[in-house]
């Protein structure tokens, strides 16, 4: 009698990636070894691998939840969810369909989370995991380069999706706030004074600073002052202000017909220690104010070198090293070095590590790529963004700049004079900026107590006092990123408004709703944005609120702060607003 054995046969198991971009899916589809493509995703070597584009899941608006919100009154406000509701955006529903049947398939043991690694790529994901009704397990991919190596290096460590529950919980409080505050207090302004508003948890606070500059460079009375000059061939000396122009003219008569005497020098130090490496705000700052670029522009420009494995991942808020980088950051500085023939004096480059002040990620940085690779075929803009950050990889590891500057006065009857010479003693890092020579041939130097000026040409000068100068994003994003600062423990994990992914988002949306508007580098409030400036609850201008908040965020990323709490918080401060400003009359 003989058996017949049934074959079973085993459908191999495969394993889902989800990346938030579909050029960061290749990336790592190359890597791993994805190359059979599909429509919407690739797959080989027992992975699958997908994207999404942005954020394919959004909360849905108010109408959503009831038909009657579709018409904006103040008698619906305040309008609070009871269970949130998302929508698909109509745009990008073919690859969530697609994602969607890739996670239910039979075939798929677990998932990973490749979404950028922070709080927005973590809210991105799971946005779509729930929407999708996927119970499968997560992994997650956490890696600040897209090189190859960082790839592989990143999924022989994949974490536990739950372990990023508390970075997810921080990025639903922040969506669900901004659509609390967003949703409620546009519609409660635009209806009260009957003109079409947008308020937002951080742009409100964001447009109060360019308005409240504006009003004070409008409300600014300069005022003159007046300096004699007086000239010799060994330099220029010059009088204390004086009120009025006969006074000064009365100074520099008398120093033409009694020379002015020499008093004393006073020698000052002055030593600056080399900057620290760029995140994603110090670099915004900088490429607005050297090259005009816009924050968009340079998280654009840095998104793209992102992709093209030149540089680090963008969004940071670090502007240090991990310990371990070191030997990285040791072969990295000799290839940054060549792109400027080897110039400046580079000391150990343990001081770019400091595992301590390291939060999701390091610094922004080049990538070993850089070596032999030609600038010349990047676009202008991603070019001169890059060598910004390679110069700065070579200032941070260079020595301080010294320089030595000596006040020399003079007397003449009533009247001070002062000259200042500053010699630089050690370029250290700022030997791209500036040459170091001999500034001042002639010299005041040799002088001794009691020697006369003796003077060639003497003149009168009139100077005014100036406000403080408009905005440029460059300043702005400073403001932002201090607002609140004093109102904050020293310790506070966060401060300022927006974080360094989202203040360029919330530059762009003032300008394109009408409320702020380019001139030159400047940035000049519209007639609109004063107008919704001078109409907004005293709160919702307030930045050491938001500062507060953004606080709160971080402490829930943490698991120090409930989320529940958070949003108890929020909606509390939502119904009370309102409450005060259907009270208030229209003037």
């Amino acid at each position: 009698m003989t058996s017949t054995a049934v074959r079973k046969t085993v459908m191999p198991m495969l394993k889902l990636v989800i990346a938030e971009k579909p050029s960061v899916a290749v990336s790592i589809a190359n890597v791993i070894g994805a190359d059979r493509k599909y429509k919407g995703y690739r797959e080989g070597n027992g992975y699958i691998v997908s994207w999404c584009i942005g954020h394919l899941a959004e909360l849905s608006l108010p109408e959503a939840y009831d038909e009657k919100y579709s018409k904006w009154k103040t008698e619906d406000l305040p309008i609070v969810p009871k269970a949130w509701k998302y929508s698909v955006d109509v745009r990008k529903k073919e690859q969530f369909k697609i994602l969607k049947t890739l996670m239910n398939r039979s075939d798929v043991s677990e998932v990973i989370n490749a979404c950028d690694a922070g709080r927005e790529g973590e809210r991105i994901f799971r946005t779509v995991y729930e929407f999708s009704g996927c119970k499968k397990p997560v992994k997650r991919l956490w890696i600040s380069s897209l090189e190859d190596e960082a790839i592989k290096e990143g999924f022989r460590s994949l974490k536990p999706g739950e372990d990023y529950n508390n970075l997810y919980m921080a990025a639903e409080c922040r969506a669900k706030a901004d659509w609390l505050i967003g949703m409620n207090f546009s519609r409660l302004f635009s209806v009260k004074y009957r003109q079409r508003f947008s308020v937002g948890r951080v742009l409100s606070p964001t447009l109060s600073f360019i308005t409240e500059r504006q009003d004070e460079i409008q409300g600014f009375k300069p005022e003159s002052f007046f300096t004699a000059e007086l000239k010799n061939e060994n330099g220029v000396i010059v009088s204390d202000k004086l009120k009025t122009k006969e006074e000064a003219q009365a100074a520099k008569d008398k120093c033409l017909s009694e020379p002015p005497v020499f008093v004393s020098s006073v020698s000052e130090e002055h030593r600056e220690k080399a900057p620290l490496l760029y995140d994603l705000t110090s670099l915004q700052r900088d490429a607005n104010r050297v090259y005009g670029f816009t924050a968009q522009q340079t998280l654009d420009y840095l998104q793209s070198l992102y992709e093209r494995k030149l540089c680090t991942y963008p969004r940071t808020d670090s502007r240090f090293l991990t310990d371990d980088m070191k030997s990285t950051a040791e072969k990295l500085i000799n290839v940054c070095k060549s792109f400027f023939n080897g110039k400046a004096k580079v000391k150990d480059v343990s001081v770019l590590c400091d595992s301590r002040k390291v939060s999701d990620h390091h610094a922004v940085i080049p990538t070993l790529n850089l070596e032999g690779y030609d600038l010349s075929s990047l676009a202008n803009g991603e070019r001169k963004l890059l060598l910004l950050i390679i110069r700065r990889m070579i200032e941070a590891t260079c020595e301080e700049y010294i320089s030595e500057t000596v006040t020399y006065t003079f007397s003449c009857g009533d009247y001070l004079f002062t000259a200042k010479e500053t010699t630089v003693k050690q370029i250290g890092w700022k030997v791209f900026s500036k040459q170091d020579k001999e500034e001042n041939k002639g010299s005041l130097s040799g002088m001794k107590p009691g020697d006369t000026f003796s003077v060639a040409e003497g003149s009168v000068k009139e100077g005014k006092t100036k406000p403080k100068p408009q905005f440029t994003e460059d300043t702005l994003l400073s403001a932002m990123e201090q607002a609140g600062k004093e109102d904050m423990p020293d310790d506070a994990e966060r401060q300022g408004i927006g974080t360094p992914a989202t203040r360029a988002e919330i530059i762009e949306k003032l300008i394109k709703n009408g409320y702020v508007k380019r001139d030159g580098k400047k940035l000049v409030p519209n007639e609109t944005g004063v107008s919704l400036v001078s109409v907004l609850h005293e709160s919702l201008k307030s930045a050491a609120l938001t500062a507060e908040w953004e606080q709160k965020l971080k402490q829930v990323e943490n698991g120090k702060f409930s989320p529940d709490v958070f949003m108890n918080e929020i909606m509390q401060y939502v119904s009370d607003v309102i409450e005060k400003v259907k009270q208030e009359k229209t003037v």
